[in-house]
């Protein structure tokens, strides 16, 4: 577990499987029907439950074991939301498509009220991780869900303002209006600014990394060898906006088949 080799293969793992387990959850529940969205999404609190507890039972401990515990009780707590976002139970107050030539403000407030239950449910969590992090020794977990929170937000904004390449079929049938908020175009001034936002955030974990190894911090090393593995991914999610690899098949074997994304009308704007 003190291996550097061992923490980026997690962090790679742990990024692929989830996120694979998600779409085949919310898949099956696409089978069944309307009410096992909620059912599945309900009956899996206990994950965000437990996520807390080991986010909480960590904030104190400096161990290796903690720092991974900590990093995973992070994950955990962000896969119930983005679970609970994709089954459609926490979306936004709109669930229609965007009408044609919509554009300016009214856009964006659009595109607002079809995410805004979710995303100011995730800004709440995201301040109270940040509340009880305040002064304590492990900050591994907290600092786990800030990549995912503004990889997310950044990668939203980037759909919303314009890029070449969107995959839609990983919108599940009860999100997939959230498509005609996105635009195909040339990438935005936005995209530039997010993605150097990002590596300068791979060089900060980098410099830290490079310090814990110096004092000879195995604990320290191990947590920011999986902040950095984390935050190069949302790097690379990134730039699957703009290239033509077809990044759906690191998931194909999990990317819900029951919704019509693939007629999903993402015209140039």
């Amino acid at each position: 577990m003190n291996s550097i080799w061992i923490a980026v293969s997690l962090a790679c793992f742990l990024w692929w499987f989830l996120t694979g387990l998600i779409l085949y959850i919310v898949n099956w529940a696409d089978n069944k029907g309307l009410s096992y969205h909620r059912f599945v999404t309900v009956g899996l609190l206990p994950v965000l439950i437990v996520g807390f507890y080991g986010f909480l039972y960590t904030l104190k401990e400096s161990s290796i074991l903690s720092v991974y515990l900590s990093f995973i009780s992070a994950l955990s707590i962000w896969g119930w939301l983005e679970l609970a976002f994709l089954t459609g139970v926490i979306t936004g107050p709109d669930r229609v498509m965007r009408p044609i030539g919509v554009n300016g403000f009214k856009r964006f407030w659009l595109a607002w009220r079809a995410v805004a239950y979710s995303e100011i449910l995730l800004t709440f969590v995201f301040f109270v991780l940040f509340i009880l992090s305040l002064g304590e020794e492990n900050l591994f977990g907290f600092f786990t869900f800030l990549i995912l929170y503004f990889a997310r937000l950044s990668a939203k904004l980037n759909l919303f303002l314009g890029v070449p390449k969107i995959n839609v079929e990983f919108l599940p049938a009860r999100v997939v209006h959230l498509a005609s908020h996105f635009k195909v175009s040339g990438i935005s001034w936005f995209f530039p600014i997010s993605v150097m936002s990002l590596i300068g955030l791979v060089i900060y974990w980098f410099i830290y990394f490079r310090i814990s190894m110096n004092i000879d911090s195995v604990s320290s090393t191990i947590g920011y060898s999986l902040l950095l593995t984390l935050t190069v991914l949302a790097v690379l999610e990134h730039f699957f906006m703009i290239l033509t690899f077809r990044d759906a098949v690191l998931w194909r074997w999990m990317i819900p088949k029951s919704q019509s994304t693939k007629d999903t009308d993402l015209k140039r704007r």
